[in-house]
């Protein structure tokens, strides 16, 4: 009996030894796996944090665009009739494209063109007749108008040839911040829905002037004129680009880009105040005359949508007597300023298109005065 407990002892003695290097190994596994566990919670938090650095970021971002969005307009209404006193059609084209130019330069954000005959046009519709008809030099000057503020790349396709853009080839370019080149970046271009069939669900497809088309976030009309925000990063290897549609007004209010202008004709002079686009229509109206309080003396009050209205051979006063909706013979009643923006001139009469560099150099640093924000000051 003594022998046989002798003999079992060493055996248990050897079956506690392997479970003790089991319950080693297993402590060890269960300690790494621990440590794995830690690791990962660690890693995760950190990856939670980076993630919330980055939308933090990205919403600083959008709130610095915001920031440097403008979020007021400045119109500017001229008579159309001011093309009749060039003596020929290459002459009333570069006219235009000097009116062009000058409220592409100051950012102008409309151009109204009104009638001082009472023509009554609407719409730039129609065949060009030949120059020294009244009445046509409105639907002209707006033509020309819209034809230099569409870029270069979308002309064939909203501008079918036509009299009045005959000479319109040799003009300068507005080279405003929507005329892209072909390889420019920029994150908002113009573009033309194309009419080529998409899978359902998916966007309509839009020439943006670039190597590949876009494909949009809708179904759209073919032929119409739209802005596309295209989307960031882009696939290099993609057979298109991806983009958004916003409206024509987006690259200004949320980024402060110029974005061209718009073109609008008014019958009359007191219809460039009642078929305004705006909603609240024009808070801040600018009559500008020789008869005028000097501008040097002028501090514009804060505004949201801003008008000058500029004259023709005869001045502002010819609107207003021709105008039967008006029942004031003084024009300086019309507006919230009347200016004289050049004083002591030394020219018995300056030339609208003067007028217009003119003016728009003067109120420039008052505008910017007027709607500078409380961070600004």
């Amino acid at each position: 009996m003594a022998d046989g407990g002798a003999a079992k002892r060493p055996r248990e003695t050897m079956e506690r030894k392997v479970d003790w290097r089991r319950w080693k190994q297993e402590r060890k596994a269960e300690k790494k796996k621990w440590k794995e566990l830690k690791l990962l919670k660690k890693l995760e938090k950190q990856r939670m944090r980076e993630l919330a650095e980055k939308q933090a970021e990205q919403a600083r971002e959008e709130e610095q665009k915001e920031d440097r969005g403008r979020h007021y307009t400045l119109s500017v209404a001229l008579p159309g009739s001011i093309l009749n006193n060039a003596q020929s059609l290459e002459l009333r084209t570069y006219l235009a494209g000097q009116i062009a130019r000058a409220c592409a330069i100051f950012c102008v954000d409309e151009i109204v063109v009104f009638d001082e005959y009472g023509e009554d046009a609407k719409s730039v519709e129609g065949e060009f007749e030949g120059i020294g008809k009244k009445g046509k030099a409105c639907v002209q000057l707006a033509r020309i108008l819209q034809y230099l503020e569409c870029p270069q790349y979308l002309r064939k396709s909203f501008f079918p040839k036509h009299g009045d853009l005959q000479f319109a080839g040799l003009l300068n370019p507005l080279d405003s911040p929507h005329h892209m080149r072909m390889d420019e970046d920029s994150e908002y271009r113009e573009g033309v829905v194309l009419d080529r069939p998409s899978k359902p669900g998916r966007g309509s497809f839009v020439n943006c002037g670039m190597r590949k088309e876009v494909q949009i976030d809708r179904q759209l009309q073919p032929g119409l004129r739209v802005t596309v925000r295209l989307q960031e990063p882009q696939n290099p290897e993609a057979k298109v680009r991806k983009g958004i549609v916003v409206s024509s007004h987006h690259p200004r209010t949320v980024s402060g880009l110029y974005w061209g202008y718009s073109v609008r004709l008014a019958s009359c002079l007191s219809a460039v105040f009642s078929e305004c686009p705006f909603k609240e229509g024009y808070d801040l109206s600018i009559g500008t005359s020789e008869r005028g309080s000097s501008v040097d003396q002028v501090t514009l009050p804060s505004f949201r949508h801003a008008l000058v209205v500029f004259g023709g051979l005869q001045g502002l006063e010819a609107g207003v007597d021709a105008d039967a909706n008006l029942e004031v013979t003084d024009p300086s009643l019309l507006f919230d300023f009347y200016l004289n923006t050049c004083p002591s001139q030394g020219s018995r009469t300056i030339r609208t298109e003067e007028a217009l560099l003119i003016s728009l150099s003067a109120l420039r640093p008052r505008i910017e005065e007027a709607v500078k924000t409380p961070t600004d000051s």
